[in-house]
Formats: C-alpha cells, structure tokens, sequence
C-alpha cells in the first residue's frame, strides 16, 4: 500500500482546478511564464499530437489508427501549455481498461522543452488519481529502457510477483 500511498501523500494545492472557457475542468499549475494545465475532457487534434511525438523522435504512426486508439481509450490526460491567448499540447498521456480491475498506460509523452520539471511525474499522478477513482487496482504499463528509472520513481516495478507478460505478434 506504500506506493498509492506515496502517490497521493502530497497535496493537490499545486494543480488548482479551473474551469477552461470551453466548460471543461482542468488542473493548472504555472511553470516560468506558462500556465501549464492538465485535461480529461479536451478533444486532441491529431497532428497537434503527431507534432508532440515527433518533437521526442516517436516513430510515426497512421493518424486514423491514433484516432482511433485515442477513441477507444478508457482515459485520455493532455498537459497544455498556455501563455498569453496561445495554447499547445505538450504532454500526453493514455489508458486502456477493462473497466472494472485493470489498467495499462500508454504513449506517456512530454515535449522536451517541458521535460525534468516534475511535469511527466505530475502527468502520471494524474493517470493514476483517475485510474483509481474508477477503483482500477491493478495499472500496468510499457516502458523502453532509458525510462525505467522514471517509472520506478513513481513506485512502478518490473516483474511484481515474478509475473512476466507474454507477446503475441503476426509473423
């Protein structure tokens, strides 16, 4: 129970809620100059998110397939950038889920220009607080090797309980 616990220990004093002029909730926080906010309910253009995996050298995928991922995902969290009257996606982050036990995070992404400023870390608390308020127990998630520091920072293990995941790929 240690790591919800970690999780949810500090404060949601840094991530007021606001209301964005759409209607939608979101939570913000200011970083330098920039208002940066989280969303559940924001629509996400896709070339906006094409330009945000590009910006951390993703491989590009066909934009009907991420659409369509995007729509079938049980939770969607965006991190935008706000200075002035301009905004831009500069994290992203999805889940998929059975909903009732399970839940695996997906294409967790944050513009370098926002990255080591505890924002992807902020990003993930928010995939979580939601996942958990669904009352998802078990959340899972991919994650290459030079970011698996990141995740175990965030009480993430690999291979709990000697579990291993299996692959299945067409030849």
């Amino acid at each position: 129970m240690g790591f919800w616990k970690s999780l949810f220990s500090t404060s949601d004093a840094a991530l007021p809620k606001t209301t964005e002029a759409d209607g939608s909730s979101a939570q913000g926080v200011m970083v330098g100059n920039s208002r940066i906010f989280f969303s559940t309910d924001r629509e996400i253009d896709l070339y906006e998110l094409e330009e945000l995996c590009d910006a951390v050298g993703w491989s590009r995928r066909p934009l009907r397939k991420v659409k369509k991922a995007i729509q079938f995902s049980f939770l969607v969290v965006s991190m935008w950038e706000q200075k002035g009257a301009s905004k831009r996606l500069v994290g992203f982050s999805r889940a998929t889920s059975d909903h009732a036990f399970n839940a695996t995070i997906w294409d967790v992404v944050i513009h370098p220009d926002f990255q080591s400023k505890g924002l992807g870390k902020a990003l993930m608390r928010q995939m979580i607080k939601k996942l958990r308020s669904e009352d998802i127990s078990n959340i899972t998630l991919f994650a290459d090797p030079q970011v698996v520091e990141f995740y175990r920072g965030l009480g993430f293990m690999q291979d709990p309980e000697g579990i291993k995941g299996m692959f299945w790929y067409p030849d």
